[in-house]
């Protein structure tokens, strides 16, 4: 599958390699000293990837990692790139925001439709719920458009030091 695919399609990839798993995550501690491209953090098996804070945007992705042991001698490694933790819980905080805005809107509008009232109002707002969720669906497309060369350094680099600490 090619490196397009992984990332564009697929955000959470798995594959296995020919070596034990600890000897992996202390290839990923060393390079923590060696290189400063990247903030790199280990936390048991998890590896967490990121930039650092003067070279990232708001739409900065991050690479996790979770690298276990699948035998004696080959190790899995799970991956997931997403955006920052903080801007992922903002965009699920908005959304959830604007769903329950639109179901109260919603439950308004068919009220005062049943009573025989004007409903004009609050058919607008139910209708500018569906207009905003769309722009935050935009935003969070033209968000990932923004990251996805960041993703591609993410990858190489993932890349070079599994191939480095085999």
């Amino acid at each position: 599958m090619s490196l397009t695919n992984e990332i564009v399609l697929r955000p959470r990839f798995k594959f296995d390699v020919e070596t034990i798993n600890e000897k992996l995550l202390k290839g990923f501690e060393e390079t923590k000293t060696t290189q400063s491209d990247f903030v790199v953090s280990r936390i048991d098996d998890h590896v967490f990837i990121k930039f650092p804070k003067q070279n990232q945007h708001f739409w900065s992705p991050q690479l996790h990692l979770e690298i276990n042991e699948k035998d004696s001698n080959n190790a899995t490694v799970h991956g997931l790139f997403g955006p920052n933790p903080t801007v992922w819980t903002m965009f699920m905080f908005f959304h959830f925001i604007v769903a329950g805005l639109f179901l109260g809107f919603g439950i308004w509008t068919y009220t005062n439709a049943t009573l025989g009232n004007s409903y004009a109002i609050q058919l607008f707002l139910t209708l500018f719920m569906v207009l905003i969720w769309f722009v935050l669906y935009i935003a969070g497309r033209m968000g990932k458009t923004k990251g996805k060369p960041e993703m591609y350094k993410l990858h190489a680099f993932m890349k070079e030091t599994l191939r480095v600490y085999r």
